[in-house]
């Protein structure tokens, strides 16, 4: 052996056996090397060993070195063709620098190496390819004790372990690749599922709404009538048509009828349709919206609201497919779907006899319950970017919204659900003069928003007892206050108790016991400073300045 003096045949090869158990032993190819370079110190006569990796910039840089600090480690920086391990990456073939203090292109980079000192060290750097391509330097530092060298052996040994090092290398870039499809392929799979359970016109990644577009993908392929139920302004009419466009009949028409907002003899003409003649001003025959929608979908919205004799027309129109017109006696049969959407209690219409139970079964199907918006809160912030953003461009503005004036319309309780958060929005928006709508913007935060106040209009006061206060006591008493924005009011049930009093008591009693501050008495009653301003506004109690 030339290489290693001293060194015999076993020890290279116990080195390679070593150096190919570490490499085998984990996929962090920096780890690796470091013990690499570990083995080589510890087995073999070297001074300091580095491996160099190509990076993404196609510069090479020391990821793993021994025998030098890690600040001298981290100057080990080489574009391609700069200094031997520079023209080590660019030839892609092994160099030896019997004396690097002679050689005038080893730039000493590190600068770990004192050159000054009458030590000879030499230098052996060997490619790390993958297959063709050379991906990065081994090299060593061996000192020279004088007698001659042959550097053959130490570039082949070496090249040895640069080989390995490779197809490591390849390994992990096999794995990587392979990790990489099978994210993509799980993020396509994720989009995928999303797109199975999301609609397009509808904005909701809670819980709740995914499982109401679970529903909608489940029921709208087929040809049952559906029932939505659910509050005011929770977006009935966009499930609608979703439910029709998800359809095999989305390329018919979607035709949709309020019936609350037309009496009895207008609905039965909207609907069904009337001959010429059939009533003053009937001057044409005219199809109604159920002859409009044949082959297609109808929704009926607020189906509640109908009176029971009109009832018992649709009722049969449901059951037969047929109907005549009115002041017609053709029987017209339609190939329609039906959508009927209401946010009252059928259930206890049909127990008061309100609503007829054999219409009630006719129509309620298959039912989708639309959350209200205070159920699905995680849901606001991205109703509001949307709604913020339709502003923007329908009037050429650039508003943004503050954390704080998001913070106060997520605590919100939107009794008007999303119609009214669209709305809200919409107001601030226009009457906020800067570029950020803050919270102080916000109508509810300026005693401008009765919302709450509707809600709760016409709920019966309740009478809370209250602890009287002790003219020694050091802390406020605590307060079970209902809600104060009830419309109604009550006498205490006991006059002559101090521990009862009215709405308008209780918030006067408040209000002095803080000293007219409005915070501190919304703190003290358990309230928001939004509810405390509307009790002052609905029971005309003027705040005293002190």
């Amino acid at each position: 052996m030339g290489a290693f003096p001293g060194q015999e045949a076993g020890v290279e090869l116990a080195t390679i056996y070593e150096i190919s158990k570490i490499l085998s032993s984990s996929l962090d190819l920096n780890k690796t090397a470091r013990e690499v370079l570990g083995v080589l110190s510890s087995h073999l006569k070297m001074r300091r060993g580095m491996v160099s990796l190509v990076q993404p910039n196609g510069d090479l840089h020391v990821v793993e070195a021994t025998g030098m600090s890690a600040e001298a480690a981290q100057r080990g920086r080489f574009r391609k063709g700069e200094g031997i391990t520079g023209k080590i990456l660019q030839t892609g073939v092994p160099m030896v620098v019997p004396d690097v203090a002679k050689e005038p292109l080893f730039l000493n980079r590190t600068g770990s190496r004192s050159l000054g000192e009458g030590r000879v060290v030499s230098f052996v750097g060997v490619p790390i390819k993958l297959g063709r391509e050379t991906i990065g330097v081994l090299s060593v530092d061996r000192e020279v004790d004088g007698a001659p060298m042959n550097f053959e052996g130490d570039v082949r040994f070496l090249a040895m372990i640069a080989n390995l090092i490779g197809q490591t290398a390849r390994l992990h870039q096999n794995v990587a690749a392979e990790r990489e499809e099978l994210m993509q392929r799980q993020h396509r799979l994720q989009k995928e599922l999303q797109g199975k359970y999301r609609l397009d016109n509808v904005i909701g990644r809670s819980k709740r709404m995914q499982e109401v577009f679970a529903e909608v993908h489940q029921a709208a392929p087929g040809k049952s009538t559906v029932l939505l139920r659910g509050e005011s302004g929770t977006g009935k009419e966009v499930i609608a048509r979703s439910i029709h466009y998800l359809s095999p009949r989305k390329d018919a028409p979607f035709i949709k009828v309020n019936c609350a907002a037309l009496s009895e003899t207008l609905l039965e003409s909207e609907l069904f349709g009337h001959e010429k003649g059939s009533f003053t001003g009937a001057t044409q025959e005219r199809k109604g919206r159920f002859e409009m929608a044949h082959g297609g979908t109808l929704f009926l919205d607020e189906l509640g609201e109908i009176s029971p004799a009109f009832q018992t027309k649709l009722l049969r129109v449901l059951q037969e497919r047929e109907f005549e017109r009115v002041g017609g006696n053709k029987s017209i049969k339609v190939d329609v779907r039906l959508i009927a959407a209401t946010n009252r209690n059928l259930e206890e219409d049909v127990a008061k006899g309100v609503f007829r139970a054999d219409l009630y079964y006719r129509i309620n199907v298959v039912s989708i319950f639309l959350p209200p918006l205070r159920e699905r809160r995680e849901d606001i912030p991205l109703l509001i970017e949307y709604f913020l953003d339709k502003f923007n461009q329908e009037n050429e503005r650039k508003l943004a919204i503050s954390p704080e004036a998001l913070e106060v319309m997520l605590k919100c309780n939107w009794p008007g659900n999303v119609r009214e958060l669209e709305n809200c929005v919409e107001r601030t928006a226009t009457m906020t003069r800067t570029g950020t709508i803050q919270d102080v913007d916000l109508p509810c935060q300026q005693n401008k928003c009765f919302s709450q106040v509707l809600q709760h209009y016409g709920q019966a006061q309740q009478v809370i007892p209250i602890s009287p206060i002790s003219p020694t006591a050091t802390t406020a008493p605590t307060v079970a206050m209902p809600d104060i924005s009830s419309g109604a009011s009550s006498e205490p049930e006991a006059a002559d108790d101090p521990s009862y009093m009215t709405e308008r008591e209780r918030l006067v009693w408040a209000m002095e016991q803080c000293g007219w501050v409005q915070a501190k008495a919304a703190r003290l009653l358990n309230l928001t400073p939004r509810q405390i301003g509307y009790a002052l506004l609905k029971y005309n109690v003027e705040v005293k300045r002190l």
